[in-house]
C-alpha cells in the first residue's frame, strides 16, 4: 500500500491567497455575509450575482472581479467554512484535533463532519453540484480519515474504507436523512460512529 501523506502537508483549498488591503477584505466579507444570509434564507437556487451585489451594498463588477462568477462565490463560501473545520483537525485541542488515539479521533471527525454539512447544508449541495465528481476540501478529509485509519490498523484497505465512510455522510444523502426522514443531526452522527466501531470492530 503506498504512503500516505500526513494531513498537515496537504495545502488546504484556501492556501496561497494573497494578502488583501484592509478596504478589500471587508467588501470581501461583506459579499460573504450577504451570500451567506441569501443561502439560509432562499436556497441555492436564489444565490445570483446581481441579488448578491444588492444584498451586499456593491456593483455587481465588484463580484465578478472578486469571484469570476456565481462557481467561483460558492467557492469562495464553502473555503470560509471548511477552514475553521480544517483547522480543528489539523491543529486544535483532541480529540478532533492532535493528541488522542485514531480511534477517537475518527469518530470526532465524523461527528464533526456531519454538524459542518448540516450547519451548511445549502453551500455544500451547491458545492456538490458545481463540481464534478466532490469538491476539491473532499481530497483534504479523505486523506485525514485514510490517515487516521492507517494509524488504527495498517492492514485495513484504508483508501477504500476512507472512502465508504465519507460517503455515508455525503451531503445529498444527509439532505435526505435530515429534511425526509426527519432525522435530527445528532441521531445521525450517532449512527454513523455506530457504523465505525462496527468497521474497525470487524
Amino acid at each position: 500500500m503506498p504512503p500516505v501523506t500526513h494531513p498537515a502537508a496537504v495545502p488546504l483549498p484556501i492556501a496561497g491567497r494573497a494578502p488583501e488591503r484592509s478596504d478589500a477584505a471587508a467588501n470581501r466579507e461583506r459579499i460573504l455575509a450577504a451570500a451567506r444570509r441569501m443561502l439560509a434564507e432562499q436556497g441555492a437556487e436564489a444565490l445570483s450575482m446581481n441579488a448578491v451585489a444588492a444584498a451586499a451594498g456593491v456593483g455587481k463588477g465588484t463580484i465578478f472581479r472578486r469571484f469570476g462568477d456565481r462557481d467561483g462565490l460558492t467557492a469562495a463560501l464553502l473555503d470560509a467554512h471548511t477552514a475553521q473545520l480544517q483547522d480543528a483537525f489539523l491543529f486544535g485541542p483532541p480529540p478532533l484535533g492532535p493528541g488522542a488515539a485514531p480511534e477517537a479521533r475518527l469518530e470526532a471527525f465524523m461527528r464533526a463532519l456531519v454538524h459542518f454539512h448540516d450547519a451548511h447544508l445549502e453551500i455544500v449541495l451547491a458545492a456538490e453540484r458545481l463540481v464534478p465528481g466532490a469538491p476539491p476540501v473532499y481530497g483534504t478529509f479523505l486523506i485525514h480519515v485514510r490517515s487516521l485509519l492507517e494509524q488504527v490498523d495498517p492492514r485495513l484497505d484504508a483508501p477504500v474504507l476512507a472512502g465508504l465512510l465519507l460517503s455515508a455522510v455525503d451531503p445529498p444523502g444527509l439532505q435526505r436523512l435530515l429534511r425526509r426522514e426527519n432525522a435530527d443531526p445528532a441521531r445521525v452522527a450517532d449512527g454513523i460512529v455506530a457504523l465505525l466501531r462496527g468497521l474497525l470492530a470487524a
